[in-house]
C-alpha cells in the first residue's frame, strides 16, 4: 500500500493530521463523513498506516457496490450449502483481516440484518459465518464511512 498524505498546510488541514493521529494511536473504531470525493479513504488509509495494526493489509468493501445478497457473506463468510452456490466454505474479510482493519465504504447502504450482526461483532469481536452454528473471533479494527450527516 503506497504511503498517503495530505497536502496542505492551513490550519485545518494541520487539525486534520492530528485527529488522525489520535485515531490512530487508538483502537477504537472510526466513523468518517463527507461529501462524496472529500478524501475518507485516504483518512482510512492514513489512520491504518500509522496504526499498531499497519503490518497487516487494510482491507476495503464498498458496501454499495455489493448486491445486498452477497454482503453478510463478503463480511462474515459462509459455509457450504449454507445458500444456492455455497460449494465450499468461504472466509469472509473479518476471517481475512483478522489483526488488521477493514475500511467499509457506503456504510450507510448496509442492509439491516447485516448491520445488526456487524453491531454484534463490534460489541463482542465475534460473529457467526453464514449456514455456521460455530461462534468465531476476530481482532479486526473498523473505519467506516458515509457521505451522509
Amino acid at each position: 500500500m503506497s504511503g498517503e498524505i495530505l497536502i496542505g498546510t492551513s490550519p485545518v488541514t494541520r487539525y486534520l493530521e492530528g485527529e488522525i493521529s489520535d485515531a490512530a494511536r487508538s483502537d477504537a473504531k472510526v466513523l468518517l463523513t463527507g461529501e462524496s470525493g472529500v478524501g475518507k479513504e485516504v483518512v482510512a488509509k492514513m489512520i491504518h498506516q500509522q496504526s499498531r495494526r499497519r503490518g497487516v493489509k487494510l482491507d476495503a468493501l464498498n458496501c454499495a457496490a455489493v448486491p445486498d445478497s452477497l454482503l453478510e457473506s463478503e463480511l462474515f463468510g459462509h459455509v457450504r450449502g449454507s445458500f444456492t452456490g455455497a460449494y465450499r466454505d468461504k472466509p469472509g474479510l473479518l476471517e481475512l483481516a483478522n489483526n488488521g482493519t477493514i475500511f467499509l465504504d457506503e456504510i450507510d447502504c448496509l442492509p439491516i440484518l447485516a448491520q445488526v450482526k456487524l453491531l454484534r461483532f463490534l460489541q463482542e469481536k465475534e460473529y457467526k459465518p453464514l449456514g455456521s452454528s460455530r461462534t468465531r473471533r476476530a481482532d479486526v479494527r473498523i473505519i467506516a464511512a458515509s457521505n451522509l450527516n
